[in-house]
């Protein structure tokens, strides 16, 4: 049995995607566990260029199969629409499933979305990408949600959708002030649409226990990240579910003692999309260099990312939770031609405590003073390396420095964004 799960260490945009994409070559299977069409994984295929949000990073390079698990809410329009996109490409999608298990975004979801930001403001708004994840994960925690497998029941879809609508429909109208929802026009569309994906309907957490069992190398692919976890991130300013190691348990139906490889993907320096704290961000010349250089807009919405140094407290945080033992840093080269890079080691808190661990307190995280160690930069085009000792020696001490913090080894150092920019320090398969 060979498991690896890949998850992001920081605010999300790590850059996981290349990394599936890339261990995807040799996986079996590769199994997206949490979150929705909100994540946003740019894979790059010499000139092609592709941004996936709902199916698994891996689906272009796998030879075995590619899942949704059940942790994943799923906008069935938004799968289609992806699925097309790969086909008009020549490639088959003859390999993506669904589980039966996973939630539906429906209709109802991307408005409430959409009308519940509307009425925050300013630092208020939590950023959301509009797309009805919340709110279908709350259908879900308040069992009223319509899963893949009532597609394929039109009773059981018709009682759900009705149940459903008086509650969203008298808030939509009584409240917000908006039309309602057409029962029949929702029914209708979502009974062909099961009728079109229901050979991709199936027990994905059955086939995925009996694949453990018979050694199959399994990859587990989160999205956002471990900053953005419903519980252990920048509360409320994070996603909807848990994107961190112990997702795949309760997102994948698989028990914890079946993982074994834990990569936690960080860049060389932080960012983040959308309001909530950021200690290490930079305001100034610098930070919107950085985001120029590494191309700093997300894959999805197009937001520019906010930027700034990299921050090792908040990463020491990530790898706990997550209970890291491989760790990948990308983007390095972006932070070539820089003559000095700060490394954020503690905290100064508002009265003037010195800390480095963090913080519960959101509030409190705002008012923290990042404290910094500063590391001598480099000026040579590393794009072109390949392995360890092709770096210069500054970007080496980089490295070393973080793994030296962390206690934890870096196997991959990735420097440029296609597939075969990478710095493999050891091999995982």
């Amino acid at each position: 049995m060979s498991t690896y799960v890949v998850v992001g260490l920081q605010y999300g945009d790590e850059g996981k995607g290349k990394i599936t994409d890339v261990l995807s070559a040799k996986s079996d299977y590769v199994v997206r566990f949490q979150g929705g069409n909100n994540a946003g994984h740019t894979v790059y295929v010499g000139e092609h260029k592709f941004v996936l949000s709902l199916l698994p990073s891996g689906v272009l390079q796998c030879k075995g199969k590619c899942m949704i698990a059940n942790g994943v809410v799923v906008d069935p329009k938004a799968f289609i629409s992806e699925i097309e996109k790969i086909e008009e490409k020549g490639m088959s999608t003859d390999h993506v499933f669904i589980s039966r298990r996973a939630h539906v975004i429906m209709p109802y979801h991307i408005l409430l979305d959409t009308y519940r930001e509307a009425e925050l403001h300013g630092d208020k708004q939590i950023g959301t990408t509009k797309r009805g994840i919340g709110p279908c994960y709350e259908d879900k925690i308040a069992r009223v949600g319509i899963r893949m497998i009532d597609l394929l029941n039109p009773e059981v879809l018709k009682e759900k959708i009705q149940t459903n609508l008086k509650l969203k429909n008298a808030l939509f109208e009584k409240y917000y002030g908006k039309p309602v929802l057409d029962f029949d026009e929702i029914y209708n569309e979502y009974l062909a649409i099961g009728e079109k994906l229901k050979h991709r309907i199936v027990d994905t957490e059955l086939e995925l226990n009996e694949a453990i069992k018979a050694g199959k190398n399994i990859l587990f692919e989160g999205a956002q990240a471990l900053m953005l976890d419903i519980d252990f991130g920048t509360y409320p300013f994070v996603t909807s579910s848990s994107p961190s190691t112990g997702g795949v348990c309760t997102g994948a139906g698989v028990p914890p003692t079946a993982l074994q490889n834990l990569i936690g993907v960080a860049k060389a320096y932080t960012t983040r999309v959308g309001n909530g704290p950021f200690p290490t961000e930079l305001h100034d010349e610098l930070g919107e260099q950085i985001r120029k250089v590494g191309f700093e807009f997300g894959a999805v919405t197009g937001r520019p990312r906010r930027t700034g140094w990299l921050d090792l407290v908040s990463l020491k945080h990530a790898c706990m939770i997550n209970g890291i033992n491989n760790l990948v840093i990308t983007k390095l080269d972006v932070l070539t031609g820089l003559k000095t890079i700060k490394v954020a080691t503690k905290y100064k808190t508002e009265d003037g405590k010195i800390i480095d661990y963090f913080t519960s307190s959101t509030t409190k995280l705002y008012k923290y003073e990042p404290i910094y160690e500063e590391l001598e930069g480099w000026t040579e085009d590393i794009t072109n390396a390949r392995s360890y000792d092709e770096l210069p020696e500054n970007a080496r001490r980089y490295i070393e420095f973080i793994e030296n913090y962390l206690g934890i080894n870096v196997y991959l150092v990735s420097v440029g964004p296609e597939r075969t920019q990478n710095i493999i320090r050891k091999e995982l398969f």
